[in-house]
C-alpha cells in the first residue's frame, strides 16, 4: 500500500483547504487498494456586489416603461403643427363619415394612447378582484378569506359629483383655452392695423421693410433677450422715436402698441398660472378612488363582468379628464404659425393691391361722367 501523498500548489493570496479524495491505485501485480490523496485549491470568487445595470431589469423599469411611452407619444403630438380650417376642410369636419373615421383612427389617436397605462392598470385590478372572489367561491382558498363585495348605494351618491367635476374641469380648461384664442385674435387684429397706420402716417415702403423683417445684429440682439417679445416691441417703440413725425401721429402709433402688451400678458398668466392644483389633485384621487372600489361594487351584479365594465369606465371618464388637461395649455391646440403667416401675407397682399387700387379709382375719377355712379363714388 502506497503512502499518503499531498500536493501543495500554494499561491501568495490564496487560502489552503484539503480536500480528501479516495482514488485506487492499481500497480499490475499487486491488488488494487485504496489511497488517500489530500489536494489543496483555492478559494471561489466572490460573487460581484455590483451588477451591471443593463443585465438587471428592475421591476420599476418594466412598469415605467408604458407610461414614459404614453407620454413620449403624448408630447410628440403636442409638437405638431396645427393648420387652419378653410371650406375644404370643414366640410370634411361635419362630414356624415367623421364617426366612422374617428373611430378608425381610435389607434393613431394621441389622447387615446395617453390613457394606456391607467386604463391597463385598473382593468388589470379588477382582473384581480374577479379572480379573487371567484375563488373564493369555488373554495379554493380557506372559509376565512371574505368575498369582496359592496352595495352600490355610495357610488349613486358619488356619480353625480363626480359628472359635475369632470364637466367643471373641462369648463374651467375651455375657457383658458379660448382666452388665449381671443388674446392671439387682439395681436393679429392689432398688427394689421398697426402695419397700416404705419404706412398712412409715415409713408413708409412696406414691400422694401418685409423683405427684411430683422437685420442680422438687431436678429441677435432679439435672440439674447430673455424676454424675446418685449425686445421686438421695444425696437419698434424705439423706431417710432426716431422718425420724423408730429406728436400727435407718433402718440396714435403708440397707442397701436398697447395691444401687443396686452396680448402678451395674457399670455404669460395662461404660461405661467395653471388651473388651481387642488382642483386637478382632486380630480384625479376622485377618479382612482372610483375605479379601485368599482368592481368590488359591481362584482354581486355582474361577476367577471366587472372587467369590460372597468374598462369602459376607465376609458371614457379619463379620457374626459385627459382632454381637459390637454387644452389647459392653449397655445399648442392653435395654430399660431399659420396665423402668423396669415398676418405676414395679408400686409404683403394689401402692398400688392393698394396701388392697383389706386389707379382704379384714379382713373375713374378723371374720366369724364355720363351717369351717376351707382355706388355713390364721386365722379368730380
Amino acid at each position: 500500500m502506497t503512502k499518503p501523498t499531498t500536493n501543495f500548489s500554494p499561491s501568495p493570496h490564496s487560502t489552503l483547504r484539503p480536500i480528501f479524495k479516495l482514488h485506487p491505485v492499481s500497480p499490475p501485480s499487486t491488488p488494487t487498494k485504496p489511497s488517500l490523496k489530500i489536494l489543496c485549491s483555492q478559494n471561489p470568487p466572490p460573487p460581484n456586489p455590483n451588477p451591471s445595470p443593463k443585465q438587471t431589469l428592475t421591476l420599476v423599469s418594466i412598469l415605467s416603461a408604458i407610461p414614459n411611452w404614453a407620454d413620449t407619444i403624448q408630447e410628440r403630438g403636442m409638437r405638431q403643427n396645427r393648420t387652419l380650417y378653410n371650406h375644404e376642410t370643414w366640410v370634411q369636419h361635419r362630414s356624415s363619415y367623421r364617426h366612422i373615421r374617428h373611430f378608425l383612427s381610435s389607434l393613431s389617436s394621441r389622447v387615446i394612447l395617453s390613457l394606456i397605462p391607467p386604463v391597463i392598470a385598473f382593468t388589470s385590478f379588477a382582473v384581480l378582484i374577479a379572480g379573487y372572489n371567484s375563488a373564493v367561491f369555488v373554495h379554493w382558498l380557506p372559509e376565512f378569506f371574505p368575498t369582496l363585495r359592496a352595495s352600490s348605494l355610495p357610488y349613486q351618491l358619488t356619480a353625480p359629483a363626480l359628472a359635475l367635476l369632470l364637466v367643471f374641469r373641462t369648463e374651467a380648461s375651455y375657457s383658458r383655452f379660448e382666452e388665449g384664442r381671443k388674446a392671439w385674435t387682439k395681436v393679429v387684429a392689432g398688427t394689421n392695423d398697426f402695419a397700416r397706420q404705419c404706412h398712412l402716417i409715415y409713408g413708409s415702403d412696406m414691400e422694401r421693410d418685409l423683405e427684411n423683417l430683422l437685420e442680422a445684429d438687431d436678429l441677435a440682439v432679439v435672440l439674447s433677450s430673455k424676454h424675446r417679445p418685449r425686445c421686438i416691441i421695444e425696437f419698434i417703440s424705439q423706431g417710432l422715436q426716431m422718425l420724423h413725425l408730429e406728436e400727435s401721429k407718433r402718440n396714435l402709433l403708440e397707442s397701436k402698441i398697447s395691444c401687443f402688451h396686452e396680448g402678451i400678458g395674457v399670455c404669460e398668466q395662461l404660461m405661467g398660472i395653471p388651473i388651481p392644483l387642488s382642483y386637478t389633485r382632486l380630480t384625479s384621487r376622485f377618479l382612482v378612488l372610483w375605479h379601485l372600489t368599482l368592481p368590488i361594487i359591481l362584482w354581486e351584479d355582474c361577476n367577471w363582468i366587472v372587467v369590460p365594465a372597468t374598462f369602459i369606465s376607465a376609458a371614457s371618464l379619463f379620457c374626459i379628464e385627459e382632454v381637459g388637461v390637454l387644452i389647459e395649455e392653449p397655445f399648442p391646440m392653435l395654430a399660431l404659425d399659420e396665423l402668423c403667416k396669415v398676418v405676414h401675407n395679408n400686409i404683403r397682399e394689401s402692398i400688392a393691391s393698394e396701388k392697383l387700387i389706386q389707379v382704379q379709382l384714379n382713373a375713374k375719377r378723371k374720366s369724364p361722367a355720363t351717369e351717376h355712379s351707382p355706388n355713390g363714388r364721386p365722379t368730380s
